[in-house]
């Protein structure tokens, strides 16, 4: 009697040690499914944040190349406004010397009909 009481408490028992090992593999199971799902769900919001990086990364190059072209074009500009400014100077250098060569030959010319008017009354007379 004492030997059957014995063995079916470790029989319970038995049967106790298999459930409570059957539970916790299914705690630890079911830890292992919430653990990948919680980073599966960071890993999505880490992949996003990096794909983003990515594109941020790709829009800053892009912008700093047109940055570039665009210093560039606009030194061209400059330098084209500058000759241009200069040629106007030119010219109008040009054309204040044309007009000073033009006082100086008008005066000239009259001299020359006032030298020519007093040989020919100088002759007349």
């Amino acid at each position: 009697m004492l030997s059957r009481l014995l063995k079916e408490h470790q029989a319970k028992q038995n049967e106790r040690k298999e459930l409570q090992e059957k539970r916790r593999r299914e705690a630890i199971a079911a830890a292992t499914c919430l653990t990948e799902a919680l980073v599966d769900h960071l890993n999505v919001g880490v992949a996003q944040a990096y794909v983003n990086q990515r594109k941020l990364d790709h829009e800053v190059k892009t912008l700093q190349v047109q940055a570039s072209q665009f210093s560039k074009q606009t030194a061209q500009w400059i330098s084209m406004v500058e000759g241009f400014n200069q040629a106007l100077k030119e010219i109008g250098d040009v054309e204040n010397w044309a007009r000073s060569i033009e006082m100086d030959m008008r005066t000239i010319a009259t001299a020359l009909e006032y030298v020519h008017k007093g040989q020919l009354q100088s002759a007349a007379s």
